[in-house]
């Protein structure tokens, strides 16, 4: 199959800074979701961000350590960290299964 992509992306994905830009997004919302707090207790808000966007950030670091051959022990240790994460998440909104 043809390259269809230039090169340099292809470069920018398989080297795994794509996902260190975007987990450094997740980072910056962290910050300013922290910034914006609006009389919420501080260990309250951390708890409810780390379970918000933490899942999403395993995952993404299940496809960094893929993208970059770490080797499967990274990918699944990533991806089963996800997994409680996001259920403590949907306990703490109440989400009817």
């Amino acid at each position: 199959m043809p390259e269809v992509l230039p090169p340099f992306i292809t470069q920018f994905f398989l080297s795994g800074l794509a996902i260190d830009v975007a987990l450094g997004v997740i980072a910056l919302e962290f910050l300013v979701l922290m910034a914006l707090r609006k009389g919420k207790k501080l260990r309250s808000l951390v708890v409810t961000l780390i379970l918000a966007l933490g899942p999403g950030a395993c995952l993404m670091l299940a496809l960094r350590a893929s993208l970059t051959q770490a080797g499967i022990f990274w990918v699944a240790l990533f991806l089963l960290l996800s997994l409680p994460l996001h259920l403590a998440d949907l306990a703490r909104r109440k989400v009817n299964l």
